[in-house]
C-alpha cells in the first residue's frame, strides 16, 4: 500500500486536475491520497478572515467566491448530473459551516491562533470532497475521512502542531485499515489534525508533506509518494544553470537540508515520522508520472564529488545584535531568542560570535524582530542592525564535513567570481555548508559553484 501526497501546484486548472484523477484512477484502488487544497484556496482562506473581520457584508462575497471557484473545477470533472448534484448539496452544507466561522470571527473582532487555523483547514476539507466525488462519478469506489474524525492526534499547536505519533498509528489502523482492504481509493485531508481537546490545528504552510509522511508511518505503508509539478531535485535551478543534473538518489538529511535552506521540493520536516520505519519517498512528476523523478531514503551513496546540489534562497534577512563579550555573559542569547519566540517569530538559524548574535529570519519577520529586540528590557546589548538585500546559498551532500577541499573549492570558486561572501555557518549541520551573499551576486555564486563540483569535476 502506498501513501501519495498531491500538491496544491498540481490541483491547478481543470485540465491538470483532471490528468491528476485519470492517475488516480489508474493507479489509485487501495491507496491512500493526502491531498492539498486547490491552487491559491489557502491564501484566499486567510486573506478573506481580514475582510470578514472588516465588514459583515464582505462574508457572502467570500462564500459564493469559494463556491464558484469549486464548481468550475466540478462541472469539468464530476462525470453525471446525480453526482454532480449530490456533491453541490455537501458543498452546500461545508460552505455553511464555513460561512458560520467568518460570521463568528466578525462578532469576535479578532483573528487567534485557533481561528486561522480552523478555517486555514477548509481548503484542503473541500478538495477531499471534489475529487473523491469526481472519482465516484466514474464508477470508482473512493472516499474522503476527515483527519479530526480518524483521530490524527496533535500536540495541540496551533499553527506548527506535531503528529503524536503512538495514538496516530493506533487509530489510523483501525479507521483506514478495513477500507484499504476493500481496495478503496480513500482521500485524507492534508494540513492539520487535532488536538486532544478537539482544536483543529494545522502543521504550517507546506505541511501537507508533513501529513502525508504521518500517514505513510502510521498505515506502515510500502512507500510516500510525493506528486508534484517538477521532476524532483536537481543540482541547481534551473533558471540559473542551463546544465542542472537531475539527482536520482538523496538520503533524509540531504533532503531536510535542500528543504530548510533552497528547494522547495519537500517540506523540511517530511522525513521526521519516517525515520524509525525508514520509509523512502518518492518524488514524481504528475507530467511524467514513469519518470525516475528522485528518491530519498534513509541513507544515501557519496558522490565522488561529494556535493549533490547548490541550493539558495533569497527569503532571508539578519538582524545583528551587537554586545561585547556575547561568547562570556550568560543568558544574552535566551533573552534574545526569548523575545522572538514570544513575539511569533521563527529563528531560521543563529550564528554568533564574541561581538555579535546574527539571527537569520524571513524577510517577512525582519521588522517585527527588529522592533521586538528594540524594546527588550533591560537591553542587553549596544546595537541593532538590520540586513536586508542578502540571499543564502548553500551545497549539499553527504560526507562534506568529512571529506578534505570541499569548503576551500566552494569559496575558490566565489572569489574567483568576484563575489564577497557576507557570513558562513560549516559544521553544525553534517551535510550542508550555507554562507550568504549580496542579492545582486545570488546567480553569479550558484553558477560558479555549479561549473566547480559538477562541471570541472
Amino acid at each position: 500500500m502506498k501513501v501519495i501526497k498531491v500538491g496544491g501546484g498540481c490541483l491547478h486548472g481543470t485540465k491538470n486536475i483532471q490528468a491528476i484523477l485519470n492517475l488516480m484512477a489508474e493507479r489509485g484502488a487501495g491507496q491512500i491520497f493526502v491531498v492539498s487544497a486547490l491552487n491559491g484556496i489557502t491564501d484566499l482562506l486567510l486573506e478573506s478572515m481580514y475582510r470578514a473581520l472588516e465588514k459583515e457584508e464582505n462574508i457572502p462575497q467570500i462564500v459564493s467566491l469559494l463556491r464558484n471557484k469549486h464548481m468550475l473545477v466540478a462541472r469539468q470533472v464530476i462525470a453525471g448530473s446525480q453526482a454532480l448534484n449530490h456533491y453541490v448539496k455537501n458543498l452546500s452544507e461545508s460552505l455553511s459551516k464555513l460561512e458560520r466561522l467568518y460570521y463568528g470571527l466578525n462578532f469576535t473582532k479578532e483573528i487567534t491562533p485557533r481561528m486561522q487555523d480552523v478555517i486555514g483547514s477548509w481548503g484542503e476539507r473541500l478538495s477531499a470532497e471534489l475529487l473523491s466525488e469526481a472519482l465516484r462519478s466514474r464508477g470508482l469506489k473512493a472516499t474522503y475521512r476527515m483527519p479530526h474524525k480518524i483521530g490524527l492526534i496533535t500536540d495541540g499547536k496551533f499553527g506548527d502542531a506535531t503528529a503524536r505519533m503512538q495514538q496516530v498509528t493506533q487509530n489510523l489502523q483501525q479507521h483506514l485499515g478495513p477500507l484499504i482492504k476493500q481496495g478503496m481509493i480513500v482521500f485524507i485531508p492534508g494540513f492539520f489534525g487535532v488536538s486532544p481537546k478537539g482544536d483543529i490545528t494545522t502543521f504550517g504552510r507546506g505541511g501537507t508533506d508533513y501529513s502525508a509522511a504521518v500517514v505513510a508511518a502510521a498505515m506502515h505503508a510500502k512507500i510516500l509518494e510525493i506528486w508534484k509539478d517538477v521532476d524532483g531535485y536537481m543540482s541547481a535551478d534551473p533558471k540559473f544553470v542551463d546544465n542542472a543534473q537531475s539527482i536520482p538518489l538523496l538520503s533524509y538529511n540531504e533532503a531536510a537540508e535542500l528543504s530548510y535552506f533552497g528547494a522547495k521540493i519537500l517540506h523540511a520536516r517530511t522525513v521526521e515520522p519516517l525515520r524509525r520505519s525508514r520509509i523512502n519517498i518518492a518524488i514524481k512528476n504528475t507530467l511524467n508520472p514513469d519518470g525516475s523523478g528522485s528518491l530519498i531514503s534513509f541513507n544515501s551513496p557519496r558522490t565522488k564529488n561529494v556535493i549533490k546540489s547548490v541550493a539558495h534562497d533569497t527569503d532571508i534577512g539578519i538582524i545583528k545584535v551587537h554586545a561585547s563579550g556575547v561568547g562570556a555573559r550568560p543568558g544574552i542569547l535566551a533573552m534574545v531568542a526569548n523575545q522572538m519566540t514570544q513575539s511569533g517569530i521563527n529563528i531560521r538559524s543563529v550564528i554568533t560570535s564574541q561581538t555579535c548574535i546574527s539571527l537569520l529570519l524571513s524577510r517577512k519577520d525582519l521588522d517585527k524582530g527588529y522592533q521586538a529586540l528594540k524594546i527588550l528590557k533591560p537591553r542587553p546589548y549596544r546595537g541593532l542592525e538590520k540586513v536586508e538585500d542578502v540571499a543564502l546559498v548553500s551545497i549539499v551532500g553527504e560526507g562534506i564535513l568529512q571529506s578534505k577541499g570541499v569548503a576551500a573549492r566552494c569559496f575558490s570558486a566565489v572569489a574567483a567570481a568576484d563575489i564577497n561572501i557576507k557570513m558562513i555557518s560549516f559544521g553544525p549541520s553534517k551535510v550542508a555548508l550555507y554562507f550568504l551573499v549580496n542579492i545582486s551576486d545570488l546567480q553569479g555564486a550558484v553558477k560558479a559553484i555549479h561549473d566547480t563540483f559538477f562541471i570541472h569535476k
